[in-house]
């Protein structure tokens, strides 16, 4: 059973024989990222599935590849196996267009000893003279195989249908839906995938000192210190301009995806080269979509000659666009530094998703108005805040009722900002700023101009 409680469906068999594409077409839309170069999913990916109102999980594998290989090969096996003894039922997915192959037998050799429920689809039968190639895949030993088409959906609704008829019953869902959804981001290599294995405590996800392991984003549910949270790890973002492989394009664009359903944005950067301009780009790119952000200054074992609150001050000055922002430093292959940084994750989650009083609010800044007035424009005018309130959430959104928006600048709005973060722990969210002018404000019955908040 999956982490949320629904039955768990794998997607395993050799390379290039359409795993991804029968992943995308169960699903009914473009999650895996589909390619004629073998070997382009690596890590286990998964998705919620229904169909006639059955609710499963469909995980998509890498490759299996039987046997000796490449050590980035090995780990790829390595995960498929462990898709094996995690499903309820496995899709052993062969090709009828290259015919029955000697690794189909090996792989099928490995499932009957797994005692899972096999399912056996042979993929490609685009017509009627390809699926009766099908035939021949009696030979595994596996049952009759079901024809199917990824690429055209011929004869996917009569394999979901196989499907649904062996699915246990599905459990009560484990993981509550309000669950923290964080999201590490970062350039390739800078150890995304290994403070994701820390959490976890297992090799979850393919780790490879090969720049740009991770392509798809992966979803991974548990439950750290009583807070239920979904991780998605991501590939690693390039500058646009280094963006020209079509795989690497894709990739990038699901990492994109995966930020906007996040609740929180773990940058994580590599503390043997500092925070570069990329870096930069990736956390304004999570503020401006309204993500909290917390920084994981990482591979913190290798740096020599600075302490925490060097690296701390040098990193909050370079991202200090972002208002105040946890910092924390780790070591994924050590596991230093995975509880500080969970705890910054929830906290900024928790700024994120704040309300504040409408009381308080207008007392700090009526406070913060005294303390520093708006400064006047060449003409002579100056702003003035005749109330504020707390509008939504998820970032916190601010709206202050005054005599005229234009004259509220971006130099007294980073003001108020910090007089904000610092009375109300704000710290690691984005904040918004909703402007009403005059007449909005005498219709909320705010007062003559004059008045200040």
């Amino acid at each position: 059973m999956s982490a949320g409680g629904r039955p768990v469906v794998a997607i395993v068999g050799r390379p290039n024989v359409g795993k991804s594409a029968l992943f995308n077409r169960l699903l009914r839309r473009r999650v895996a990222i589909v390619e004629d170069t073998p070997g382009v999913t690596r890590d286990r990916l998964q998705a919620p599935c229904e169909w006639t109102g059955r609710e499963f999980t469909l995980i998509d594998t890498g490759g299996f590849v039987p046997g000796g290989g490449e050590p980035l090969a090995i780990e790829v096996r390595r995960q498929a196996e462990q898709a094996i003894t995690d499903a309820d039922v496995v899709l052993f997915v062969v090709d009828t267009a290259a015919g029955l192959m000697p690794q189909d037998g090996e792989i099928a050799g490995v499932l009957r000893h797994s005692r899972r429920p096999v399912l056996l689809v042979a993929n490609k039968a685009d017509s009627s003279a390809l699926a009766l190639n099908a035939h021949e895949f009696h030979a595994l030993g596996l049952g009759e195989p079901l024809t199917v088409s990824a690429t055209h959906g011929l004869g996917t609704g009569d394999l979901l249908d196989a499907i649904v008829a062996v699915l246990p019953e599905a459990e009560p869902p484990a993981v509550p839906d309000d669950a923290v959804r964080v999201a590490l981001l970062g350039r390739p290599n800078v150890g995304k995938s290994s403070l994701v294995n820390a959490l976890l405590g297992e090799k979850r996800v393919v780790v490879d000192p090969q720049p740009g392991t991770t392509r798809d984003a992966v979803d991974t549910a548990l439950v750290f210190d009583g807070h239920p949270i979904v991780l998605i790890d991501t590939a690693g973002l390039r500058r646009r301009t280094h963006v020209a492989e079509k795989i690497e394009y894709y990739s990038t664009r699901r990492t994109y995806d995966a930020l906007a359903r996040a609740d929180v944005a773990v940058l994580v950067v590599d503390a043997t080269e500092g925070i570069t301009d990329q870096d930069q780009r990736i956390a304004r790119t999570a503020y401006e979509e309204g993500r909290a952000v917390a920084v994981a200054v990482n591979k913190w074992d290798l740096l020599t000659g600075y302490t925490v609150d060097q690296v701390q001050r040098v990193a909050q000055e370079q991202l200090r666009f972002l208002g105040t922002v946890p910092i924390t430093t780790t070591s994924a292959v050590r596991g230093e530094g995975i509880d500080t940084l969970m705890h910054a994750v929830f906290r900024a989650a928790a700024a994120r998703a704040s309300r504040i009083p409408t009381g308080p609010l207008n007392r700090v800044i009526e406070q913060a108005v005294r303390t520093s007035e708006p400064a006047a424009d060449p003409t002579g005018r100056r702003l003035h805040i005749y109330y504020a309130t707390q509008a939504q959430t998820r970032p916190p959104v601010f709206v202050l009722f005054v005599n005229d928006p234009a004259l509220f600048t971006v130099e007294y709005r980073r003001y108020l900002e910090r007089r904000l973060r610092a009375a109300f722990d704000l710290g690691g969210t984005p904040v918004r700023w909703a402007l009403r002018g005059r007449r909005a404000a005498a219709a909320r019955g705010a007062g003559e101009p004059g008045q200040r908040a």
